[in-house]
C-alpha cells in the first residue's frame, strides 16, 4: 500500500468515525457549548403569553424541530396549569451554509505528461452542439474539490395558554394534552451521562 493510498483509507475512517457521531438534537433545552447543539427555550412575555423556540442541528429534520416546538408549547401549557394553547405568530428559520474545500489527495487520473489536457466531450443536444468536460466547469473534472452544503432549522411560535375546552373550529388552537399522547412516542431524549 502507498503512502498516498494509506492516507486516503485512514482519511475515509476518521470521517466516517466523525460523521457517526453526528446525532439529531435531542429534546432537551438549549445550552451553550453542549456537544448536540440545539434544544428548547422559551420566554415568558405575560403570564398567559410565551415565545417558544426549538433550534436543530445540521442533521436534525425540519419535521423534527416543528414536532419538537409543538411539544414543548404543549409541555409548557400543562405546566403552567393550562388546557390548550393558540398559535399567534409562527417561523420556521432555514441555515443553508455551502463549503467549498480543495481535496488534498487529488491526483488526475491523466498524470503530469498531459500538461493542462482534460478530457471533453462534445455532443448534439436538443438545441444545438454542447460539451461536457474539465473546462466548463462540471464538478467531476473540476480539479479535486470538495463541496458540502449544510442546513439548520430553526421553529419559533408565540403562543396564548388558555384554559377549558379549544375551541372546535379554530386551526390555530391545541389541545396541550392530545399534542403531548401523540407526540410523546417520536422524541427523542438525549442519551443519560455514562
Amino acid at each position: 500500500m502507498t503512502k498516498t493510498t494509506a492516507a486516503l483509507v485512514t482519511a475515509l475512517v476518521l470521517a466516517a468515525g466523525l460523521g457517526a457521531c453526528q446525532t439529531a438534537t435531542p429534546y432537551q433545552p438549549y445550552v451553550r457549548g453542549v456537544a448536540s447543539s440545539g434544544g428548547y427555550f422559551d420566554t415568558r412575555i405575560e403570564p398567559d403569553r410565551w415565545a417558544v423556540t426549538f433550534a436543530g442541528n445540521t442533521v436534525t429534520s425540519r419535521e423534527t424541530v416543528e414536532s419538537y416546538l409543538l411539544f414543548r408549547a404543549a409541555e409548557l401549557t400543562l405546566q403552567n396549569g393550562y388546557d390548550w394553547f393558540g398559535i399567534v405568530d409562527r417561523n420556521t428559520e432555514r441555515d443553508v451554509r455551502t463549503y467549498v474545500d480543495p481535496d488534498p489527495f487529488y491526483g488526475p487520473w491523466y498524470g503530469p505528461g498531459y500538461g493542462y489536457w482534460r478530457p471533453d466531450w462534445r455532443f448534439r443536444g436538443r438545441y444545438g452542439w454542447g460539451a461536457w468536460g474539465g473546462w466548463y466547469g462540471d464538478p467531476y473534472w473540476a480539479g479535486g474539490w470538495d463541496i458540502q452544503t449544510y442546513q439548520k432549522f430553526e421553529a419559533s411560535a408565540e403562543i396564548v395558554m388558555r384554559k377549558g375546552p379549544k375551541p372546535p373550529r379554530d386551526p390555530r388552537a391545541f389541545d396541550a394534552r392530545a399534542v403531548v399522547e401523540n407526540l410523546r412516542s417520536h422524541i427523542k431524549y438525549p442519551a443519560p451521562p455514562k
